[in-house]
Protein backbone atom coordinates (compact mmCIF):
# COMPACT_ATOMS: atom_id res chain seq x y z
CA UNK A 1 0.00 0.00 0.00
CA UNK A 2 1.43 3.21 -0.55
CA UNK A 3 0.38 6.28 0.94
CA UNK A 4 1.26 10.30 -0.30
CA UNK A 5 4.00 10.12 3.09
CA UNK A 6 5.63 7.06 1.92
CA UNK A 7 9.56 7.78 0.93
CA UNK A 8 9.82 7.06 -3.09
CA UNK A 9 12.53 4.69 -4.06
CA UNK A 10 15.85 5.65 -5.16
CA UNK A 11 18.01 3.57 -7.98
CA UNK A 12 21.30 4.78 -6.80
CA UNK A 13 24.04 7.01 -5.27
CA UNK A 14 22.88 10.51 -7.46
CA UNK A 15 19.42 9.57 -5.60
CA UNK A 16 20.98 9.49 -2.29
CA UNK A 17 23.28 12.30 -2.44
CA UNK A 18 20.62 14.20 -3.31
CA UNK A 19 18.18 13.29 -0.58
CA UNK A 20 21.15 13.74 1.73
CA UNK A 21 21.63 17.16 0.34
CA UNK A 22 17.84 17.93 1.09
CA UNK A 23 16.68 18.38 -2.67
CA UNK A 24 14.38 15.78 -4.04
CA UNK A 25 14.61 14.60 -7.41
CA UNK A 26 11.30 16.29 -8.26
CA UNK A 27 12.87 19.78 -7.10
CA UNK A 28 15.56 18.78 -9.75
CA UNK A 29 13.37 18.02 -12.42
CA UNK A 30 11.26 21.53 -11.56
CA UNK A 31 15.03 23.62 -11.52
CA UNK A 32 15.95 22.29 -14.66
CA UNK A 33 12.11 22.61 -16.19
CA UNK A 34 12.13 26.15 -14.97
CA UNK A 35 15.22 27.28 -16.17
CA UNK A 36 16.74 24.83 -19.43
CA UNK A 37 15.05 27.49 -21.76
CA UNK A 38 17.05 30.61 -20.16
CA UNK A 39 20.06 28.72 -19.85
CA UNK A 40 19.99 27.42 -23.54
CA UNK A 41 19.41 30.96 -24.78
CA UNK A 42 22.31 32.41 -22.35
CA UNK A 43 24.69 30.26 -23.89
CA UNK A 44 23.77 30.65 -27.42
CA UNK A 45 23.95 33.97 -27.47
CA UNK A 46 27.60 33.63 -25.99
CA UNK A 47 28.93 30.64 -27.98
CA UNK A 48 26.54 31.06 -31.24
CA UNK A 49 25.58 27.64 -32.07
CA UNK A 50 22.94 25.74 -31.75
CA UNK A 51 24.97 22.20 -31.23
CA UNK A 52 27.37 23.33 -28.58
CA UNK A 53 24.57 25.24 -27.13
CA UNK A 54 22.39 22.19 -26.25
CA UNK A 55 26.03 19.96 -25.23
CA UNK A 56 26.74 22.96 -22.81
CA UNK A 57 23.61 23.69 -21.41
CA UNK A 58 23.31 19.99 -20.38
CA UNK A 59 27.01 20.21 -19.16
CA UNK A 60 25.76 23.57 -17.14
CA UNK A 61 23.10 21.48 -15.22
CA UNK A 62 25.32 18.51 -14.37
CA UNK A 63 27.44 20.78 -12.95
CA UNK A 64 24.83 22.60 -11.20
CA UNK A 65 23.07 19.42 -9.53
CA UNK A 66 26.52 17.84 -8.63
CA UNK A 67 26.55 21.13 -5.93
CA UNK A 68 22.77 19.90 -5.05
CA UNK A 69 23.33 22.05 -1.76
CA UNK A 70 22.99 25.00 -3.29
CA UNK A 71 19.86 24.97 -4.85
CA UNK A 72 18.35 25.04 -1.24
CA UNK A 73 17.49 28.91 -1.92
CA UNK A 74 15.24 28.80 -5.38
CA UNK A 75 16.18 33.00 -5.17
CA UNK A 76 20.43 32.32 -5.19
CA UNK A 77 19.78 28.84 -7.39
CA UNK A 78 18.84 30.45 -10.74
CA UNK A 79 21.60 33.10 -10.19
CA UNK A 80 23.86 30.60 -9.30
CA UNK A 81 23.11 28.84 -12.50
CA UNK A 82 23.52 31.48 -14.78
CA UNK A 83 26.93 32.34 -13.36
CA UNK A 84 27.84 28.42 -14.17
CA UNK A 85 26.62 28.43 -17.46
CA UNK A 86 28.20 31.80 -18.59
CA UNK A 87 31.78 29.99 -17.24
CA UNK A 88 30.70 26.85 -18.98
CA UNK A 89 30.87 28.57 -22.28
CA UNK A 90 33.64 30.70 -21.27
CA UNK A 91 35.71 27.91 -20.83
CA UNK A 92 34.75 26.26 -24.17
CA UNK A 93 35.29 29.13 -26.22
CA UNK A 94 38.85 29.25 -24.65
CA UNK A 95 39.35 25.53 -25.07
CA UNK A 96 37.98 25.70 -28.86
CA UNK A 97 39.66 29.58 -29.35
CA UNK A 98 36.38 29.48 -32.06
CA UNK A 99 32.73 30.54 -32.58
CA UNK A 100 30.64 29.45 -35.33
CA UNK A 101 27.20 30.52 -35.56
CA UNK A 102 24.41 28.49 -37.23
CA UNK A 103 20.29 29.47 -37.42
CA UNK A 104 18.57 29.58 -34.21
CA UNK A 105 15.57 28.29 -36.11
CA UNK A 106 16.01 24.65 -35.08
CA UNK A 107 14.97 25.67 -31.75
CA UNK A 108 11.16 25.31 -30.99
CA UNK A 109 9.00 28.38 -31.49
CA UNK A 110 6.60 29.29 -28.62
CA UNK A 111 4.12 31.18 -30.88
CA UNK A 112 3.09 31.56 -34.74
CA UNK A 113 4.29 34.52 -36.70
CA UNK A 114 3.65 35.88 -40.20
CA UNK A 115 6.16 35.17 -43.04
CA UNK A 116 7.18 38.65 -42.93
CA UNK A 117 7.97 38.41 -39.46
CA UNK A 118 10.08 35.44 -39.57
CA UNK A 119 12.12 36.89 -42.13
CA UNK A 120 12.25 39.74 -40.55
CA UNK A 121 13.39 38.40 -37.42
CA UNK A 122 15.65 35.75 -39.55
CA UNK A 123 17.53 38.67 -41.20
CA UNK A 124 18.01 40.75 -37.89
CA UNK A 125 19.60 37.54 -36.21
CA UNK A 126 21.69 36.88 -39.62
CA UNK A 127 22.72 40.51 -38.92
CA UNK A 128 23.63 40.31 -35.30
CA UNK A 129 25.50 37.26 -35.36
CA UNK A 130 27.60 38.49 -37.96
CA UNK A 131 28.24 41.61 -35.85
CA UNK A 132 29.01 39.08 -32.72
CA UNK A 133 31.25 37.50 -34.83
CA UNK A 134 33.64 39.85 -34.97
CA UNK A 135 33.67 40.53 -31.48
CA UNK A 136 36.46 38.69 -28.87
CA UNK A 137 34.70 36.33 -26.83
CA UNK A 138 34.81 38.49 -23.97
CA UNK A 139 33.80 41.04 -25.57
CA UNK A 140 30.34 39.26 -26.92
CA UNK A 141 30.38 37.88 -23.49
CA UNK A 142 30.42 41.24 -21.47
CA UNK A 143 27.85 42.97 -24.26
CA UNK A 144 25.10 40.03 -23.67
CA UNK A 145 25.10 39.70 -20.08
CA UNK A 146 25.18 43.64 -19.87
CA UNK A 147 23.02 44.57 -22.42
CA UNK A 148 20.72 41.67 -23.32
CA UNK A 149 20.61 39.99 -19.96
CA UNK A 150 20.72 43.17 -18.14
CA UNK A 151 22.69 42.63 -15.57
CA UNK A 152 24.70 44.96 -13.87
CA UNK A 153 27.99 45.78 -14.42
CA UNK A 154 29.12 44.81 -11.26
CA UNK A 155 27.67 41.40 -11.92
CA UNK A 156 29.58 41.31 -15.26
CA UNK A 157 32.81 41.76 -13.53
CA UNK A 158 32.27 39.37 -10.97
CA UNK A 159 30.85 36.48 -14.02
CA UNK A 160 34.15 37.55 -16.32
CA UNK A 161 36.14 37.61 -13.12
CA UNK A 162 37.77 40.80 -13.94
CA UNK A 163 36.96 44.49 -12.85
CA UNK A 164 34.51 47.00 -14.02
CA UNK A 165 36.62 48.98 -15.64
CA UNK A 166 38.10 46.25 -17.97
CA UNK A 167 34.15 44.88 -18.37
CA UNK A 168 33.24 48.57 -19.28
CA UNK A 169 36.17 48.46 -21.87
CA UNK A 170 34.85 45.47 -23.23
CA UNK A 171 31.40 46.49 -23.73
CA UNK A 172 32.83 49.97 -25.12
CA UNK A 173 34.97 47.56 -27.84
CA UNK A 174 31.99 45.74 -28.38
CA UNK A 175 29.77 48.59 -29.41
CA UNK A 176 32.58 50.14 -31.39
CA UNK A 177 33.37 46.72 -33.62
CA UNK A 178 29.83 46.96 -33.69
CA UNK A 179 28.78 50.23 -35.00
CA UNK A 180 31.38 50.10 -37.65
CA UNK A 181 29.93 46.58 -38.76
CA UNK A 182 26.70 48.50 -39.31
CA UNK A 183 28.10 51.68 -40.92
CA UNK A 184 30.10 48.91 -43.52
CA UNK A 185 26.33 47.33 -44.11
CA UNK A 186 24.46 49.99 -44.09
CA UNK A 187 26.47 51.74 -47.54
Amino acid sequence: MSGKNDVPQHSGPADVASLAAGVSRESQERFVADNMRRIFRQIYRLVGNIHDAQDLTQEAFIKALQRQEQLKDEEKAAHWLSRIATNTALDFLRRHNRVSFCEMTEAPEMHMETPEATALRTEQREWLNAGLDRLTPRERSALVLRDVEDLPAEEVARRLDCSKATVRSHIANARIKLRKFAERKSR
